[in-house]
C-alpha cells in the first residue's frame, strides 16, 4: 500500500465529487441532518473549493481523499468513507498544516462529528469559539459549529 498526496487535477474532479457526496452525509447526520445535503457539484464554486490550494491523497494510484487549504484555512477535508481510519485525513492535514507552518490555521467542525474533531485535536488544532447559526452551502439549515485554531507551532 502507497500512499502519497499530490495537487488536483482536473480528471480527479468526478472522484472527488463521489468522495465529498459520501462523507458529508456521514459529516451531516449527526449534526444538522442529511436532509441539508447538497452535493459537491451544487456546493464547490458557492463555497470556494478551489480557492486556495487542493491536494488529493491517493493509495496505489486511487484517489482516496482530499483537502482545500484557502490562506490560513483548511476549508474542506474530506476521505472516501470506506477508507476512514487508515490515516488519509491526518496525511492530508499534516500536508495543508506543512504548507502554512509559520502562521496560525483555522476551521470549523460541525458540532456532533466527532471523528473530525477528533482529528483537528490530535493535530494541535484548539476549539476557540463554538457558533450557532446558518449551515455554510445551505443556510436554510440552523448549524452548530466549532471554530478552530491550529497556533504557530513552537
Amino acid at each position: 500500500m502507497t500512499r502519497r498526496i499530490r495537487p488536483y487535477r482536473a480528471e480527479d474532479w468526478p472522484t472527488l465529487a463521489r468522495i465529498h457526496d459520501a462523507a458529508r452525509l456521514d459529516e451531516l447526520r449527526p449534526s444538522v441532518g442529511v436532509e441539508a445535503f447538497r452535493s459537491l457539484a451544487d456546493t464547490a464554486e458557492g463555497e470556494g473549493l478551489f480557492d486556495g490550494d487542493v491536494w488529493v491523497a491517493e493509495e496505489d494510484g486511487e484517489v482516496v481523499g482530499f483537502v482545500a487549504l484557502a490562506e490560513d484555512e483548511v476549508s474542506w477535508l474530506y476521505v472516501d468513507p470506506a477508507r476512514y481510519r487508515q490515516g488519509h485525513g491526518r496525511a492530508l492535514l499534516r500536508h495543508a498544516l506543512a504548507a502554512v507552518e509559520d502562521r496560525p490555521v483555522e476551521t470549523t467542525v460541525l458540532a456532533g462529528n466527532d471523528g473530525a474533531l477528533a482529528l483537528y485535536l490530535g493535530e494541535g488544532f484548539e476549539v476557540v469559539e463554538t457558533k450557532t447559526g446558518r449551515l455554510a452551502g445551505n443556510e436554510d439549515f440552523p448549524a452548530t459549529g466549532h471554530i478552530m485554531v491550529r497556533p504557530v507551532p513552537s
